[in-house]
């Protein structure tokens, strides 16, 4: 009997950008009586049905976008006789869908590091129940990831998570509603430890996966002090004070390494944060600017946000402090007019943006916007190939909709041929040239042109096109880029870099670890 631990993907590269960081976190919430379980990441290459056999078990985890190829995935492993698990966001919110189209026997709701190890063992007793909740974890909680199980040369950066939650309520986003939106914070002992673990095994870019790096902004202090809150006050100036001895001690470890985030667009007030941001080395960030225009911040609820002249100072802001932005732009909102797509990328050029990202809008499951339009299609929903529009992820990749959303003066195609014409302005040969003087050397300006293209490759050509010749074109190409890109990314091990020693109590080396360190010193 083994375990298998699948993450789903309709497309393999051969090489990754991140770690799907849960495969590994499972991987050390297995108990060691049934052995090392079998990761397998279709990102990377397919899953060989032949090496799952009767009364194996088989782990898969999907969101909405991989869904209908994870339950290809159940299917196949049910036929040959294998439990059949599922976890993750959209299994959390549809598990009864699972149960149908996955052929599951089991599905585990909300998070898994804890309740992973007892799905395993009702397995083996051969009575697992039909649902878990693995519920919401506190911070102590949550597993370090078992990275001695890796292939390092497989994936560009590592990914380690320091806080789980997000206090912000966006309408297309189901992090707050699904994680919450009180933070919960792992010590950051744990985290250093886990990175050194990395480093050792020669990782030096880190992603830190978080669903919000600053969950605590200047207004929610203010606001608590003004409304004479002390203890909320204690608990956010906690929270925070926690983020600065993580960073602190991000700062001391070698100075080859590069940590990349996610945060809010408020960090950008905060210059005591950002600079221990670039103390720490963490020299990129995913920022969710959404939208250019007041009217367009507010449709998605996030009228905190700038824009115009603001919104560009204060994207710079982040620059002046050696952080780079990746931004997040969506298209297809109601207040959008054809000028938006052209504004959108003129913001994005002129606020000094090192990359950006334009999505159509997609209403996911567990948002206010997903909410809103199933209400509106309950009458009378569009069908596509028997399905409802309203499931669109479970429509053939082939015939599925770019959009699903009905644009009050756009049309979808529309939308998506102006979406793509934003990546391909924002990603023209001569614009990257121009952003990559950022790079420090030929080398890394080489680097930052072959990462540029690579990702319009893997998220816009291969997503946003309707030519499916152009696509597999694409996809075809992001392969041949990605195994290039990769040895960009690659470091010379450092197995003799030593653990931080904590005092008594603050840091409890994992078993994990404990055997990453046995094996270096036996190798």
């Amino acid at each position: 009997m083994r375990v298998h631990l699948v993450n789903p993907s309709d497309n393999s590269f051969g090489a990754a950008v991140i770690t799907p960081r849960w495969l590994f976190v499972l991987a050390a919430a297995t108990p060691a009586t049934v052995g090392d379980p079998i990761l397998v990441d279709e990102s990377l290459e397919r899953i060989d049905d032949a090496t799952v056999q009767p009364g194996d078990i088989v782990g898969i985890s999907i969101h909405t976008g991989n869904a209908l190829r994870g339950y290809a995935v159940g299917r196949m492993a049910r036929q040959r006789g294998a439990w059949v698990v599922y976890g993750g966001i959209h299994a959390s919110l549809f598990p009864e869908e699972a149960l149908e189209r996955g052929h599951a026997h089991a599905v585990v709701k909300g998070d898994g590091d804890l309740v992973w190890a007892t799905v395993v063992r009702d397995c083996l007793a051969g009575g697992p129940a039909k649902f878990y909740d693995g519920g919401r974890i506190s911070g102590d909680e949550f597993l370090p990831a078992r990275w001695d199980l890796i292939q390092p040369n497989r994936y560009m950066w590592a990914s380690v998570q320091t806080t789980r939650g997000c206090p912000k309520h966006c309408s297309f986003c189901s992090v707050w509603r699904t994680d919450g939106q009180q933070p919960r914070q792992r010590n950051y002992q744990t985290v250093i430890d886990e990175i050194v673990t990395l480093r050792r095994i020669g990782f030096r870019y880190i992603a830190l996966a978080d669903d919000n790096f600053y969950p605590v902004t200047l207004t929610d202090l203010r606001l608590a002090r003004e409304q004479n809150n002390t203890a909320r006050l204690n608990e956010l100036t906690a929270i925070r004070a926690d983020r600065f001895h993580l960073m602190a001690e991000l700062a001391k470890l070698p100075k080859d390494m590069v940590f990349f985030t996610q945060i809010t667009m408020e960090a950008g007030e905060d210059v005591a944060y950002l600079e221990a941001m670039r103390r720490a080395n963490i020299k990129g960030a995913l920022v969710g600017v959404e939208a250019v225009t007041p009217e367009g911040l507010k449709a998605v609820f996030k009228d905190w946000n700038c824009s115009g002249d603001a919104l560009a100072s204060q994207l710079q802001t982040f620059r002046r402090y050696g952080v780079h932005v990746l931004g997040s732009f969506i298209f297809g909102l109601p207040t959008d007019k054809p000028s938006t797509f052209g504004a959108t990328v003129d913001m994005a050029v002129r606020a000094g943006v090192t990359f950006a990202q334009f999505v159509m809008m997609t209403p996911f499951p567990g948002t206010v916007d997903f909410t809103r339009w199933e209400k509106e299609q309950s009458t009378s929903p569009a069908m596509v190939h028997d399905v409802p529009i309203t499931r669109y992820w479970l429509i053939p990749i082939a015939v599925r909709p770019k959009m699903f959303t009905p644009h009050p003066s756009m049309t979808s195609d529309e939308i998506r041929a102006r979406t793509q014409w934003a990546w391909d302005k924002f990603y023209g040969w001569k614009v990257i040239w121009k952003r990559s003087a950022c790079a420090p050397n030929m080398r890394s300006r080489l680097a930052f042109i072959i990462i540029s293209k690579l990702y319009r490759q893997m998220y816009a050509e291969s997503g946003i096109s309707t030519d499916s010749a152009r696509s597999e074109r694409s996809k075809r190409r992001a392969r041949w880029t990605a195994r290039l890109c990769r040895r960009f990314f690659q470091a010379k091990p450092m197995p003799d870099l030593p653990f931080p020693q904590w005092a008594p109590g603050l840091s409890t080396p994992s078993p994990a670890l404990d055997l990453f360190q046995i094996k270096t010193q036996t190798h």
